[in-house]
């Protein structure tokens, strides 16, 4: 069941939003708060997420409230991976979310992406699974590790400048609790042990052949709360809605964050899925669209009976 719609990932990180196409975030928050009221009028029960910020930002944050952005969701969610990308330890989560939490006092801040790859070492992941399971468990409302799956090295990953990035670029391929061979990863054990209060976040690539065994893991490990995506640029491929279909189908047991991003190349003002599009409605419509196929008021009531 879906019980959450973010919009969009990662917004102020400049591999999924381009900054010098929205400098004042104009156009950010236009869009957060044409979708917020799209998803509302379709299903009021929806918890409407601004997309996990990475940094995490609390003067960014202040731009959105300044702009009314903030007016139009529920929760607020931030992305860390200190022991990967960020510049700062791991030990300081709780004043990352303490810092946030005084900027939306109003509103829960979920961590909504949070992880350690295994690129130097197993054994560093499973530190990382370990000491990020002590920080946030019982601090954070919602929690999601990243990820179930190693990003195989043959799909790339989605990234501005790709191999030029270093290290940077190569660990994303390191992030799973098993490798993209279906191995284990020693830190999948560890997950087990928290999987019943610590959700995961999985992208689903288009036509994923994953998907299967993907239920199949999280059901075994006792997964409750999942996060995933619906890809707006994918809505434009031929069978969208038959891979949408089964892929929230496939998921239903699950309570689900379902993000919204990516721009199609022909919509946006330039032709990249980081690029604000032409018309941010088109987008609100699309999210709108997808509440009203997934999770209808009518459904979410007759399911509460």
């Amino acid at each position: 069941m879906i019980e959450a719609a973010m919009i969009w990932n990662e917004p102020n990180n400049k591999s999924h939003w381009d900054p010098l196409l929205d400098p004042e975030w104009t156009h950010y928050a236009d869009l957060v708060t044409r979708t917020g009221g799209a998803i509302a009028a379709v299903n009021p029960d929806v918890l409407r997420v601004l997309g996990g910020m990475s940094p995490i930002d609390p003067h960014w944050l202040g731009r959105m409230r300044e702009l009314g952005a903030l007016d139009h969701v529920d929760v607020v969610a931030v992305h860390g991976f200190p022991l990967d990308w960020n510049l700062w330890p791991i030990h300081a989560w709780p004043d990352k979310l303490a810092e946030i939490e005084a900027a939306v006092p109003d509103k829960p801040v979920w961590v909504t992406e949070v992880g350690a790859g295994s690129f130097g070492a197993d054994e560093v992941q499973l530190f990382g699974l370990k000491r990020t399971a002590e920080l946030l468990i019982g601090r954070a409302p919602r929690i999601y590790w990243y990820s179930l799956y190693d990003l195989p090295m043959e799909w790339g990953a989605t990234t501005r400048h790709r191999e030029a990035e270093g290290s940077s670029y190569y660990r994303h391929f390191h992030m799973g609790l098993i490798r993209a061979d279906g191995t284990p990863k020693p830190a999948l054990d560890a997950y087990a042990r928290v999987a019943d209060r610590m959700g995961l976040m999985q992208w689903f690539h288009f036509h994923d052949p994953r998907l299967d065994d993907a239920v199949a893991w999280m059901k075994r490990l006792g997964v409750r709360q999942l996060r995933t995506g619906l890809s707006w640029a994918d809505s434009f491929r031929e069978g969208a809605l038959d891979w949408f279909d089964r892929q929230m189908d496939a998921l239903a047991d699950f309570d689900v964050t379902v993000t919204f991003c990516f721009t199609p190349e022909h919509l946006g003002v330039e032709p990249h899925h980081t690029s604000r599009a032409h018309d941010p409605q088109a987008f609100a419509d699309f999210c709108a669209a997808m509440i009203d196929r997934y999770a209808p008021a009518r459904a979410q009531a007759a399911a509460a009976e």
